[in-house]
């Protein structure tokens, strides 16, 4: 990709209407090169539509894509072949061996001989099926199809990934390997959008979030950027050797340093954690993620023993709701 070009993908005004109902309601969407995006709405939002729009396999009603810097429209074949689609439900051809499969799909793309089997080797490794290089697709198991499915949209080494759900209906250790492997994608410098009803699995791995609702795009940015555009607090729960009124006291003792990093502590709860040595705590801070790290580091500074210090509960999910609800009362 050329060096100037701020977004790997962008959209404005992007629109697809069917009849009277806005599938896409004038979406504008930037996602940064490198970036490993999370796409998130409820079913029926307009995710999978704005995919189809953005890999030029679904004519908008109205707006723009730009891919690269260039209109998507302007030259459609060159668009596509930056881009890798794996759609939520992508079905595997019956009685071919995985590397045939593969391989199909890059003679379509034109390669050689050579650098077809090359590069069927390399796809396989990359999704850990180097040992299935012979195996029929139609016995892998749910999980191992995903990743070749994966690998396939990857046959022609595209810099911009399109994944549609891809860890739908996988089991928990299938999830933990593709998450695993959407960020080395990431860290080969591909620009990854990657939809998912798993939010507490986006939170982990994504650089920057788009939340849409109803075709429209509610929020979009980082984690820290969301939150400061809702004005809103983190529960941070905290556990610390001692006794109880001893640990409420040095929490306590955080208000003043955090009110001078314009940040608002409140005040702490005890928590029931039963088998578990110290005292468990809650409290709520207004603030960036700067003024969490300056509260633990005045923890310790006050000879506080923290072992456990981390943010309560499913924060994307909190984010979500909060857009969604806030969204649907508009």
């Amino acid at each position: 990709m050329p060096e100037n070009v701020e977004y790997a993908i962008e959209t404005r005004d992007l629109t697809r209407r069917y009849g009277r109902m806005f599938a896409v309601d004038h979406l504008n969407l930037q996602v940064a090169r490198g970036a490993l995006f999370g796409f998130i709405g409820p079913n029926g939002a307009g995710k999978t539509t704005t995919l189809r729009m953005l890999a030029g396999l679904l004519e908008p009603s109205a707006g723009e894509v730009w891919i690269d810097g260039q209109r998507v429209d302007a030259d459609l074949r060159a668009a596509r072949r930056l881009i890798g689609y794996m759609p939520d439900f992508f079905g595997v051809y019956d009685d071919m061996l995985v590397w045939e499969y593969l391989d199909f799909f890059a003679r379509c793309y034109g390669m050689s001989a050579s650098r077809r089997k090359t590069m069927v080797n390399e796809l396989l490794d990359l999704v850990n099926l180097a040992d299935k290089h012979d195996a029929n697709v139609q016995a892998l198991s749910r999980g191992m199809q995903q990743r070749l499915c994966l690998a396939h949209s990857l046959v022609h080494d595209p810099q911009i990934l399109l994944l549609d759900e891809p860890a739908s209906g996988l089991d928990p250790r299938a999830r933990v390997e593709m998450r695993e492997l959407l960020k080395e994608l990431a860290a080969m410098g591909k620009t990854v959008i990657v939809s998912s009803h798993i939010l507490s699995e986006l939170a982990e791995m994504c650089t920057q979030l788009g939340i849409i609702e109803k075709g429209k795009m509610v929020a979009s940015g980082s984690m820290e950027d969301i939150r400061r555009q809702l004005q809103m607090s983190r529960i941070l729960r905290m556990r610390i050797l001692g006794d109880e009124s001893t640990a409420l006291e040095v929490v306590k003792s955080g208000a003043l340093l955090m009110s001078q990093a314009k940040a608002i502590l409140g005040e702490p709860i005890v928590i029931a954690d039963s088998g578990k040595p110290g005292t468990t705590l809650e409290v709520e801070l207004s603030g960036s993620d700067e003024a969490a790290a300056m509260l633990l580091a005045h923890l310790v500074s006050r000879g506080a023993r923290v072992v456990d210090f981390r943010e309560a509960g499913n924060e994307l999910e909190d984010l979500f709701l909060r857009l969604t609800e806030t969204d649907a009362k508009a």
